[in-house]
This record gives structure tokens, C-alpha cells and sequence, in this order.
């Protein structure tokens, strides 16, 4: 592959189709397309809230806010750790994600103790698809907070696919399954087609959250305009204990 700075608009164009890139390391300067043969998602209506994180959540151990420090969280992420030593996230990827999120496409939820990044994750939405690149904690239970809190914002939103590329036991524990391509396909087709359902479901309604209503396009800001921008534990808790 070349080494030139990755236009965003192929970006686009790869994950529209289920395409996503990748490199070999953080300082490499070559990435490669990924196209899993099995995908993981994680269901909108299928979380799993532990009793635990249920009650980390509501008591708003971590401020949680979203857009508010993008190009910090995916330094984060980027970032080398004593459990992971390197990361596949290089430069020019990190690059095309900061004009993404430019763009209003790319966006973050972050985790704060007090004025400290300890957590967070970031990803591209896309219809009504949410494809999530990468999570961070440096806390315990930060970024299970991360995706709890935009699992809820995309169920407020009217998103209808969390896709999570790759399982692992930590995205599995809270609620992942892994599809066939061919199925995920036809999941990514039907979340950006524009004659998708835009209700936004009974936990929105029941939250006083408005659905995303636009032709076919989720409403990633659903749960803004609360104080300081942080979404409360109460309002994220109780999304996601509501049924679709």
C-alpha cells in the first residue's frame, strides 16, 4: 500500500460496502483492508447491564460526554499500554478520522474522573449504522461505561447496527454475537438504506428523548443538551433497560 495521507472519502467508501482498514502497527505507514469473514455486532436491544455496571452507571462514577475531546480519544486509543503494547491505529488512519469527525461523521463518547480522560471509544456513523473502531479505559469499568453509554445514545438516536468488527470476551460479555458476512450485509444494507424505519423506539419516547427522524439517518446528538454536556447515569441506564 502506499504511504500517502488516506482520503476520507474512500474511507467512506470501504465501510459503505463492509470494509474497514487496518495497519501492522502503530508507526507503520502502510495500512491494509480488513473483511472479516464473521462479524461481531453487538444488538441495539440486546446489552447486557450487569447489576455491577448498572449501579456504576446510575451513580455517575464517570462524567460521560461525548464530541468533546475526539482527537484525544483517539490518541488514547493509538496509544501503547502495558496490556497492549502496540496498536493498529497508525498515523494517517488517526489523520482521516480527525477530518471524519470534522465532517460530522466521526464521533467519541469519553469517560472523565473529574477533569482526566480515563476511558472512552470512537467510531463512524453512517445511515443509520454505527461502525466502532476502538475503545480505551484506563480506569476499571471505563469502558464498559464508554460503549453502555452509546449503546444508549444510538437506541435514542434511531441507529439499527453497532457494528464491533472483531469479538472478544470483553465486547461478548456485554451482550456481542458474531454474524456471517453475508448476513451482516444484509444488516449494513438495511441500516443505510434510506427507507429505514426512523422510530426510534419506546426508549426514547420514554426517556422524553427524540427519535432520529431524517431520511434514513441516525441522530448521534439525540442525547445532547444536558448540562456541561454529560449525559447522566440515570438517563443511560435507564435506555437501556427499556424494550424496543
Amino acid at each position: 500500500m502506499s504511504a500517502e495521507p488516506l482520503d476520507p472519502s474512500l474511507l467512506l467508501g470501504a465501510y459503505s460496502v463492509g470494509v474497514f482498514p487496518m495497519a501492522d502497527s502503530r508507526r507503520a505507514e502502510d495500512i491494509y483492508w480488513v473483511e472479516p469473514r464473521r462479524r461481531a455486532i453487538l444488538p441495539l436491544d440486546g446489552f447486557h447491564l450487569s447489576r455491577s455496571l448498572r449501579k456504576v452507571i446510575a451513580a455517575d462514577r464517570f462524567r460521560v460526554t461525548a464530541d468533546r475531546a475526539f482527537a484525544e480519544v483517539i490518541a488514547l486509543c493509538a496509544e501503547s499500554a502495558a496490556d497492549r503494547p502496540d496498536t493498529w491505529i497508525n498515523a494517517s488512519i488517526e489523520e482521516a478520522f480527525v477530518r471524519l469527525h470534522a465532517q460530522g461523521l466521526a464521533h467519541s463518547v469519553e469517560c472523565w474522573d473529574g477533569d482526566r480522560l480515563v476511558g472512552g471509544l470512537y467510531g463512524l456513523a453512517l445511515g443509520r449504522a454505527f461502525f466502532g473502531e476502538s475503545m480505551v479505559s484506563r480506569a476499571p469499568n471505563a469502558s464498559k461505561v464508554a460503549i453502555a453509554a452509546l449503546v444508549a445514545r444510538l437506541r435514542a438516536g434511531g441507529f439499527k447496527l453497532l457494528d464491533c468488527q472483531f469479538m472478544t470476551d470483553h465486547l461478548a460479555s456485554l451482550g456481542a454475537i458474531e454474524v456471517a458476512r453475508a448476513d451482516y450485509m444484509t444488516l449494513l444494507g438495511a441500516a443505510l438504506s434510506s427507507t429505514a424505519s426512523s422510530a426510534g423506539g419506546a426508549a426514547s419516547s420514554a426517556a422524553g428523548v427524540g427519535a432520529a427522524v431524517g431520511a434514513g439517518v441516525g441522530d448521534f446528538g439525540a442525547l445532547d443538551g444536558f448540562a456541561a454536556g454529560a449525559v447522566p447515569g440515570k438517563l443511560i441506564a435507564q435506555l437501556l433497560v427499556q424494550t424496543s
